[in-house]
């Protein structure tokens, strides 16, 4: 089996939850919560998502803007989007309120909403079908240190959405043109080695951070089947979990792509999959980082050719 990143690290994952009745019986209790609130939000994702799928179905003058250089690409359609969902979660359970919001309250128990209106707005803006709408939950550890419990994805053009929760799995649910639904579970890919694989990766808007990426890209060429760039990111690693693709990269994900890629890392994580740093450390939800989401069993050897490609940049930048 994968080496699973403990998402709670203050014990191990061997550890977690058997330690006296009343722990289990709270643990319990939390996972019966977060399950519910799970298909309260697959709701909200479903109705703000097909209404946003019917606007992208009718023609309009929409253009994409950077709030500041090298910041992700969004919409005025986004600000509408966000305020539908904050009402939506909000009348479900107020939590803490919004980690974007910034000036969280870092006490351990605490959980924040973080929503990402629309992940992928060029492919949205350019009628392609790969972009979601994303909401997550955030909560403080014991350690003040904040990770993801819940994660809904949802991509209204492609019929399919991904729910996972800390403790429950992660399904995915396909939507036909027929209203069919059909559940499964989110298993990853059983490929063990980087020769016929299928590997996607991202790339920022900044320039240096996008060569390393091509790098990393380049220096496997000839052993997958097939690299891959389509975003967005949280669709890519929900794929990853079920294993269209056997591995995810990108070399820098910035505050603005938090909600989306914690929503996915937690269909990645239920999933059986591996999320985390380049150098094998957890991803830091308060900082910018590197990520690599795999299969588990292609984790180490992608790791090598990351490494290697980051310390040649780190080199030339010498």
């Amino acid at each position: 089996m994968a080496n699973i990143i403990n998402p709670n690290p203050s014990l191990p994952s061997s550890q977690r939850s058997d330690s006296v009745d009343a722990e289990r019986a709270l643990n319990t209790s939390d996972t019966n919560l977060l399950r519910s609130l799970t298909f309260e939000i697959s709701t909200v994702a479903n109705h703000v998502g097909d209404q946003v799928m019917r606007s992208q179905l009718r023609p309009h003058g929409t253009q994409a803007k950077q709030d500041e250089p090298g910041a992700a690409f969004t919409t005025d359609l986004s600000d509408t989007i966000m305020s539908m969902l904050r009402a939506e979660v909000s009348a479900i359970d107020p939590l803490k309120g919004f980690w974007e919001d910034g000036g969280a309250d870092l006490t351990p128990g605490n959980r924040y909403w973080s929503l990402c209106p629309l992940d992928g707005t060029i492919n949205y803006l350019r009628n392609l079908s790969e972009w979601t709408i994303t909401i997550a939950i955030l909560e403080v550890n014991e350690f003040h240190q904040v990770y993801p419990v819940l994660g809904v994805v949802y991509a209204p053009a492609l019929g399919l959405m991904y729910l996972a929760a800390r403790g429950e799995g992660a399904i995915r649910i396909r939507h036909s043109p027929q209203g069919d639904e059909k559940r499964e579970a989110v298993i990853p890919s059983a490929a063990k080695t980087l020769r016929g694989s299928v590997i996607c990766f991202g790339m920022s808007y900044f320039p240096e951070e996008s060569k390393l990426a091509l790098n990393a890209a380049a220096s496997m060429a000839g052993l997958p089947a097939d690299i891959k760039r389509i975003g967005p990111a949280s669709l890519d690693l929900c794929k990853v979990a079920d294993g269209t693709y056997d591995a995810y990269f990108e070399p820098a994900l910035h505050s603005w792509d938090v909600p989306a890629v914690a929503a996915a890392t937690v269909v990645v994580w239920e999933a059986q999959g591996t999320l985390e740093r380049w150098d094998g450390n957890q991803i830091a939800w308060d900082s910018d980082n590197d990520v690599l989401a795999t299969n588990g069993v292609l984790r180490d050897e992608i790791r090598e050719y990351l490494n290697k490609a980051a310390h040649a940049s780190d080199a030339a930048a010498d």
